[in-house]
């Protein structure tokens, strides 16, 4: 008989959703999401925090071994973009950061960071955008070379926008448009914000329970994820098994779906561990955590960029569904709930 799982604040993780969600990071700005997870940690008692020199935040959770044996992680970073140029124009063109359809981002409202500290607010949209002017509206190709951004500052050449203390290289993140109804929480970026707030309220849980994991464990909330190498390094040697909690892909002939965490088998780089696989879905039955078991045909985590890496533990992927990735995004209360049961069961499991 299994003891039961410590409680979870789920107002708390909720709450710190949002708060995340509405700290712009797109991948290579975040240090203020990164701080913001690291204030929330500080707090808890006897857990070790430390920066990696990618800026990346690893925790360690004390158990038994003096070296973490078991591995986790979640990442902050999300979609965005950065300044390709200045038009004549004034408006911006841009260079996509992570793999998104440009229509996805479309009318949508963005910020604009200069290298001075400043931001400024603008809207993306194509260069042909009235349908009252051009002809070729409904039918001009969405992608970087037919988008821009629409700056909300009085500026229609390149020397004044550049006045604005914009420049290239600049960093765009695009509006979440938080909102929270009837146990969804729908926004951008929840890929994989909601993990990491999954393994935050996962840690208050345990620590406010007065437990300790069964084996020394650390925690990589990773930073550069949506390019392909946010788990590629920083994991120590001596972890033997390593669990990715990143959102589940939904969509027709998947089996995730928004109410349940999923176990996910095999993505774009392979299957994953079978033996530690088979002992999360152990888990999974053994609480009662309702759970779904998928293979994303177009995906990669950050436990897929550690074994392209050379790293040598099991890796293995769950996570929340989430509806319409790197678009519009969509989850429940249900399977945020699941995801942390499972990883506390995980955390606990001998």
């Amino acid at each position: 008989m299994n003891s039961p799982l410590p409680e979870i604040d789920y107002a708390f993780l909720e709450d710190f959703l949002v708060r995340l969600l509405n700290t712009p990071s797109p991948t290579g700005y975040t240090e203020q999401a990164i701080a913001l997870v690291q204030e929330a940690l500080a707090a808890l008692p006897s857990l070790s925090l430390r920066r990696t020199r990618k800026g990346a935040l690893l925790v360690t959770l004390p158990g038994p071994e003096a070296e973490p044996v078991r591995a986790m992680t979640a990442h902050v970073d999300t979609l965005g973009a950065m300044v390709k140029s200045i038009k004549p124009s004034g408006r911006l063109a841009l260079t996509a950061i992570g793999g998104f359809a440009w229509n996805s981002v479309e009318g949508e409202g963005c910020t604009v960071f200069t290298q001075a500290g400043g931001t400024v607010r603008g809207s993306l949209l194509p260069n042909h955008a009235s349908v009252h002017v051009y002809t070729d509206v409904k039918d001009a190709k969405r992608d970087a070379e037919n988008m821009e951004v629409r700056l909300d500052a009085r500026t229609t050449s390149m020397e004044e926008t550049r006045g604005l203390g914009i420049e290239v290289g600049d960093f765009v993140a695009f509006d979440p448009r938080v909102e929270r109804t009837n146990g969804f929480v729908r926004s951008r970026h929840l890929d994989d914000k909601a993990c990491a707030a999954v393994l935050v309220a996962a840690l208050q849980a345990l620590q406010t329970a007065g437990l300790q994991p069964a084996h020394t464990t650390c925690i990589l909330f990773s930073n550069f994820e949506e390019v392909g190498h946010g788990g590629a390094a920083e994991i120590p040697a001596s972890v033997e098994e390593f669990v990715a909690v990143d959102m589940a892909a939904m969509g027709e002939g998947q089996a995730s779906d928004e109410f349940h965490a999923t176990l996910c088998l095999k993505d774009s780089g392979g299957p994953y561990h079978a033996g530690l696989s088979q002992k999360l879905r152990g888990l999974a039955e053994a609480y009662g955590i309702p759970y779904k078991v998928d293979i994303y045909p177009n995906y990669g985590s950050d436990a897929t960029a550690y074994w392209h890496a050379g790293g040598p533990a099991a890796a293995a992927l769950i996570g929340p569904g989430v509806d319409s990735s790197h678009h519009y995004e969509r989850t429940h209360h249900d399977a945020l709930l699941a995801t942390t049961q499972w990883v506390l069961a995980y955390l606990l499991a001998e």
